[in-house]
């Protein structure tokens, strides 16, 4: 309430305002720690894993190369091999040349063969064929039984050679010029046929030996006798 006698304000309206408005709530950015880059420490920490890269490399090649070399080796001596067939003696019996009423030859004599087996695995041999010859024409020829030759191991085989009353008009001549010279060749061949027992396998093999015989016509003794292996 005014006092009496005083002047009254008149009615204004409030005074407006002109302060800054309070600026708009924003959160703090997020701290970022820039780092220098190096690129020489860079450089040096690569290095070594290029050296390990390679030696890697170099040792994943050398156990192959091993592994090759040893898978060579292997094979080069577990390869089954033909037997070394030799006939370490020959005993002639008896020779005859009859020229009536026909040239004919009866020739009987006896070998021992060595059937050596230079493999790692037992081998079974069939049988052992001995024919025998004169300038190139078979006269006839016998077969043993066969055997067991373990690895690594040596057999001596017996085989007896029967040639009763064989004509040979074709080398008549020839026959009767070796006989009045005092020696007459004959040919041997003897052949080895069996399997070798590979792992779970049977390899089927084979060796084979020639010989030449010079045969006295006076004694009926051996002369010369020159041998020689054959490929199978």
């Amino acid at each position: 309430m005014a006092k009496p006698g005083a002047q009254s304000d008149p009615l204004l309206p409030p005074r407006p305002s002109y302060a800054a408005p309070p600026s708009p709530y924003h959160s703090e950015p997020p701290a970022y720690v820039l780092l220098p880059a190096f690129p020489g420490r860079r450089l040096r920490l690569r290095r070594p894993c290029r050296c390990c890269d390679s030696l890697v490399s170099s040792s994943i090649l050398l156990t192959l190369v091993f592994a090759a070399a040893l898978l060579a080796s292997a094979l080069f001596f577990l390869w089954p091999s033909d037997p070394d067939v030799r006939v370490v003696r020959l005993r002639l019996d008896r020779v005859h040349v009859s020229t009536s009423p026909a040239v004919s030859l009866a020739v009987s004599m006896g070998l021992e063969v060595r059937v050596q087996n230079k493999d790692f695995f037992s081998l079974d041999y069939d049988s052992i064929v001995v024919s025998i010859g004169y300038r190139g024409r078979r006269l006839g020829s016998v077969t043993s039984k066969g055997g067991h030759v373990r690895a690594r191991g040596v057999s001596y085989v017996d085989a007896e050679l029967h040639i009763d009353g064989i004509e040979v008009i074709n080398d008549a001549l020839y026959l009767i010029e070796d006989f009045v010279r005092g020696s007459i060749p004959f040919d041997t061949i003897t052949k080895v046929g069996g399997k070798l027992h590979f792992f779970f396998f049977d390899i089927p093999i084979q060796g084979r030996i020639s010989c030449s015989v010079h045969v006295s016509a006076q004694n009926e003794t051996v002369v010369r006798q020159d041998c020689y292996p054959e490929p199978s």
